[in-house]
């Protein structure tokens, strides 16, 4: 009997040391690709000044005096993602409201695993989709001077992000004691304001924590762009005009620029904001879901 509790002991102790060992290597790889994105991308700065970096609205790494302001890429990134974002979060949160209040179970062992499946389509071929069919779509509707630009990208995004916050928004509006749905209905709420007043603020950590990763995601997203927005480094904020996102210039650049050169370290500076980007998003989600926790504990 004492032996039995003993090796259940050593082995929670091994499989403890397990998970401590998953966790240190994790950190550890994250600094190493932080480090190696801070030792090229510094040396940006030896070429141009920081302040010309940031703010300066002119992409011109190729010209007769090159041009190093990522203030267009960095826009043309927000604005993208932000559109996305704003069209696919109320998609997604009524979605996942269906799939975990409304839907029959039967109906929902189909339609989860065909949404969780969309996830997992190659990002090519949205981007394909985008520039062959959404672009004659949305040049139509709109009457865009640019056939690619900002508004596609942002739709295809939001079609590649939906299946993210879809499935762990489900996941955490699952998650909620029946309890608190069975209150509210004793207390003569609706299914619907059960759902709007009960549930959905109860599971809002969880659909925030979602909404992040799915903004990560769309943030480090590279091919659905590069073929959706047009890839024209302007400074706008206009939906209906070609963009170029930094993840894009990466992307088309990289390839073909001299190894050591100053474009070749702009790039990877480009690969170091974007680093600090979507540390900052996860960052803010870690924060948002500890205080939520926090507040209902």
């Amino acid at each position: 009997m004492r032996t039995g509790a003993h090796n259940i002991l050593k082995m929670d102790a091994i499989i403890e040391k397990f998970f401590l060992l998953c966790a240190l290597s994790s950190i550890l790889i994250i600094g190493l690709i932080f480090t190696f994105l801070f030792k090229e991308g510094i040396q940006t700065f030896f070429y141009v000044s920081p302040a010309r970096f940031f703010i300066g609205s002119i992409w011109q790494p190729v010209a007769e005096i090159p041009k190093y302001g990522v203030l267009p890429l960095l826009s043309g990134s927000i604005l993208v993602t932000s559109a996305a974002t704003v069209i696919a979060l109320p998609m997604s949160i009524l979605c996942a409201t269906y799939l975990a209040e409304v839907s029959h179970p039967a109906l929902r062992e189909i339609l989860k695993p065909i949404i969780e499946i969309l996830a997992g389509i190659p990002s090519v071929v949205f981007g394909f989709i985008a520039l062959t069919i959404l672009a004659d779509f949305t040049q139509s509707i709109f009457n865009t001077i640019y056939r690619l630009n900002a508004l596609n990208g942002a739709i295809i995004l939001a079609v590649m992000i939906i299946p993210t916050i879809v499935s762990l928004s489900d996941d955490a509006i699952s998650a909620i004691p029946r309890e608190y749905k069975e209150a509210a209905l004793a207390l003569g709420a609706t299914r619907w304001e059960t759902s709007r007043r009960v549930v959905l603020p109860a599971a809002r950590s969880g659909i925030v924590v979602a909404t992040m990763l799915g903004i990560g995601r769309a943030i480090g997203e590279t091919m659905a762009v590069l073929m959706a927005t047009g890839n024209a480094p302007l400074l706008t904020f206009d939906l209906l005009s070609s963009v170029e996102t930094m993840t894009a210039t990466i992307a088309i650049e990289m390839g073909e620029v001299a190894f050591g050169s100053p474009h070749y370290h702009a790039l990877f500076a480009i690969g170091l904001v974007l680093f600090a980007m979507t540390f900052a998003v996860n960052l803010v989600a870690e924060l948002v879901s500890g205080r939520m926790r926090g507040l209902r504990s």
